[in-house]
């Protein structure tokens, strides 16, 4: 009895050993949950999306939808997520995907140089990566089609650049006489300025003079100087009038006499 309870534990666990990383089957894409899509030689456009002690196909997915990618791959500890599946081309047998996955040993975390590839259940059409080999096949074609195209775009940025100069120059040169004209303006106002201002002060100059020469003319005259106020008598009233009339060549005045009267000169006669 206890070798038979003995020899059915070995069994169960020999199945189960043998089911570890083991590749599910391709199943038809479901939205909400993740299905397997296949094993593939290649994970095409996916981007990794990060490592983990415990990746699984559940973890993974989980990432992705995170992501917002329908597509989702595993191998060994890694997680790729993309928008579309890879090539047709690459998808190769499951028993390349016998990994298992760290996380959860029953997965199939993709091989060596294989990756476990599943719909995450955001979107159950996804589209296929193109084949790189009709891709490089037609791309000669494409390539000769462009010329002309790519001749014209490079051409376009020279035109633009030698356009672009020319605006340059010409904004440079009209700058360069605007500053000239307007320097001259200065200069023609400082000096205009200046001759007035020296003009005014040199009639100031002439106007003082004559006012002063006509206020000695009219003192030696023994008139009144011109003013606006009518100004002050510059013959002295204390003077004799007979002896005011007199030519400065008749004679002089003293200056420690009084000429305002006549003078009474006592004699013994």
């Amino acid at each position: 009895m206890l070798f038979k309870s003995f020899v059915i534990s070995a069994l169960i666990a020999a199945a189960a050993a043998a089911e570890q990383g083991v590749q599910k089957p391709a199943q038809d894409p479901e939205f909400g949950p993740d299905t397997v899509h296949g094993c593939y030689s290649s994970k095409g456009t996916m981007k990794a999306a990060g490592t983990s002690n415990f990746q699984s196909q559940g973890e993974c997915a989980t990432t992705c939808r995170k992501l917002g990618k329908p597509v989702g791959a595993s191998q060994m500890d890694q997680c790729w997520c993309g928008d579309a599946y890879p090539p047709k081309s690459s998808l190769t047998k499951d028993s390349a995907c016998g990994e298992p996955c760290p996380g959860f040993g029953t997965d199939a975390c993709g091989g060596l140089n294989a990756w476990t590839v599943y719909n995450i259940g955001i979107r159950k059409q996804v589209a296929d990566d193109p084949d790189p080999s009709t891709s490089s096949s037609k791309a000669p074609e494409s390539t000769s089609t462009n010329a002309p195209a790519a001749a014209t775009s490079s051409a376009a940025p020279s035109a633009t650049a030698s356009e672009e100069s020319d605006s340059g120059n010409k904004t440079n040169t009209v700058g360069i006489a605007v500053g000239v004209v307007v320097g001259l303006l200065v200069v023609c106002a400082i000096g205009g300025g200046a001759f007035f201002f020296y003009r005014r002060k040199r009639n100031a100059e002439i106007e003082e003079e004559h006012r002063r020469n006509a206020a000695v003319n009219a003192f030696i005259a023994g008139g009144k100087p011109p003013s606006s106020s009518g100004g002050l008598s510059l013959s002295d009233q204390r003077l004799d009038p007979v002896m005011a009339q007199r030519r400065m060549s008749d004679g002089s005045i003293a200056d420690n006499e009084d000429y305002s009267r006549r003078i009474l000169r006592v004699t013994n006669a």
